[in-house]
């Protein structure tokens, strides 16, 4: 595959910002009659960057038997969202970004073609793309997603106050986060009255990860209104194995299309 670092101001961020681009080998793309590539918007956590996927793990290995494109994008610890204290990575992910790599890369523009997924962070950057742009949206997929981040702010999760005040920051403080369009059960409720409308959803985690309860609440409250794919590990952490394995399922789950006569 073709590996760009595709570097590029922001108008939403206001600052130079980065990419990684995988694209298929030259003949690859001329498959299919040299038709646009689906793509994968693949995002990082909370302590990662956008590189992080390439070292991480073996997508680009695994993209290389698809026709497809994958796009992971740099957002810092923004937790994809219009910041209350600072820039709009919510804007950034869901309209600037696709805009700019389908102007700059073969890439299509149709819903059916457009998918998302992320790790930890990037699992709720994920599902919010889903949610919120379902007509932009046809898949969409969360690893040990942090699902629930209204819980946050919940004594009992004894968070660090530290990280309280990065969240107010990040969604406005506690009722905001609750009320407000980052709430992903929120959005999650609001969809399931139209489902037929919901793009496909894959959820994946450990039974040894820190988020297992909150995955496993969302999937109770909205997993069969949504006909989400929900899948467990025995013993599985938030680690980078468990995501290097999950990452492959999710790429033959997407259906993508094959790419042919590669070795």
């Amino acid at each position: 595959m073709y590996w760009n670092d595709f570097h590029f101001y922001s108008t939403a961020l206001g600052i130079q910002t980065a990419a990684y681009v995988l694209l298929p080998d030259q003949q690859v793309m001329s498959q299919n009659n040299g038709s646009l590539l689906p793509t994968l918007y693949l995002l990082h956590g909370l302590s990662d960057d956008y590189t992080m996927w390439l070292r991480q793990t073996r997508i680009e290995q695994y993209a290389r038997k698809y026709r497809v494109a994958v796009v992971m994008p740099a957002v810092n610890r923004s937790f994809y969202t219009d910041m209350a204290c600072g820039a709009k990575y919510f804007s950034f992910i869901s309209e600037e970004l696709p805009k700019l790599m389908e102007t700059y890369f073969p890439l299509s523009k149709k819903r059916e073609d457009r998918f998302a997924a992320g790790l930890s962070m990037g699992g709720y950057g994920a599902m919010k793309l889903g949610l919120r742009c379902p007509r932009r949206y046809g898949a969409v997929a969360s690893l040990s997603g942090a699902l629930e981040m209204e819980k946050t702010y919940d004594p009992s999760t004894r968070q660090d106050p530290a990280f309280l005040r990065e969240c107010d920051a990040i969604f406005g403080g506690e009722k905001a986060l609750k009320a407000g369009k980052d709430n992903l059960s929120r959005l999650a409720l609001q969809l399931s009255k139209t489902p037929d409308k919901a793009p496909r959803i894959y959820v994946a985690c450990g039974t040894a990860d820190f988020l297992y309860a909150a995955n496993n609440s969302f999937i109770a409250n909205f997993g069969k209104a949504l006909s989400m794919e929900y899948h467990t590990e025995e013993g599985a952490a938030h680690t980078w194995d468990f995501w290097d394995r999950q990452i492959e399922k999710v790429l033959e789950w997407l259906q993508l299309p094959a790419a042919e006569n590669v070795w």
